[in-house]
């Protein structure tokens, strides 16, 4: 294939997601929207306004960027596992596998689409947050290299989740048991200052971990790790699920007989 023809490729697929979460947008966008504005009501609200500030912040502001990177986590993970594992189900993936089409085409598609959803809801999150707090930006910049980045890694993780899973329960089975106690455990309702040795060592193999912490520090200029740190192992972490993909992709793993 040629450079335009890949890319003619890339954008069907990214455009065929884009249409896929769009036309249900309410089951794929107002959930989360709704249900951060209930962390923010009861968590933020009703129980921050008891607590004392953390790290120079109140404690809605402190939660803020959390609650956003979660949105942005879980909707750009459910894009991608439960569209790559429908394209398996209904056969038609190996209408791609069999096109001129290369298989990192074919992922960044998925991709592409996953990071679309997860930035939307990111967005419609933040909007959401603006009537609860008056927001704050300390780096833009940071702030869009991290959601990019985290979107990728999440919609990569979902993808090889879709790969290995033989039925629609086992594309929850991750999210479930995996995913949502790492993101409640990835230091988004506080600061791992809090914790006693032991387990702050232990929050330390997390990885949202330090994807919530860089995207706090790039709102409200709070946070726990250095950031060339932070970035350094998300960028590992994307690395090595690409790796993972293109070759089971490659293998014709959960897809040949």
């Amino acid at each position: 294939m040629t450079i335009q023809e890949k890319f003619i490729a890339l954008r069907t697929l990214f455009i065929k997601e884009i249409l896929r979460f769009a036309r249900i947008w309410v089951q794929t966008i107002v959930p989360s929207v709704v249900t951060v504005a209930l962390y923010f009501t009861i968590f933020g609200k009703l129980i921050g306004s008891q607590l004392n500030d953390v790290k120079g912040h109140t404690y809605m502001d402190f939660i803020i960027p959390g609650m956003i990177m979660m949105s942005m986590i879980t909707n750009s993970y459910a894009n991608v596992v439960s569209s790559f594992y429908s394209s398996k189900f209904q056969k038609h993936i190996e209408e791609m596998l069999v096109s001129p089409m290369p298989n990192y085409i074919i992922i960044w598609g998925y991709v592409s689409g996953g990071v679309a959803r997860g930035l939307t809801v990111g967005i419609a999150v933040t909007i959401t947050a603006t009537f609860f707090s008056d927001l704050q930006f300390q780096n833009i910049g940071l702030l869009m290299i991290v959601a990019l980045l985290t979107c990728i890694l999440f919609s990569l993780a979902g993808f090889i989740n879709a790969i290995f899973a033989n039925s629609f329960d086992d594309i929850s089975l991750i999210p479930t048991f995996v995913l949502t106690p790492l993101t409640y455990l990835g230091g988004i309702f506080y600061s791992i200052d809090m914790l006693p040795d032991l387990w702050r060592s232990v929050s330390f193999a997390n990885p949202i971990l330090y994807m919530v912490d860089t995207f706090r520090a790039s709102m409200i200029g709070v946070n726990d790790i250095k950031i060339y740190i932070s970035l350094a192992i998300i960028i590992a972490f994307v690395v090595a699920l690409y790796t993972t993909a293109i070759v089971l992709l490659n293998r014709g793993t959960g897809i040949r007989s």
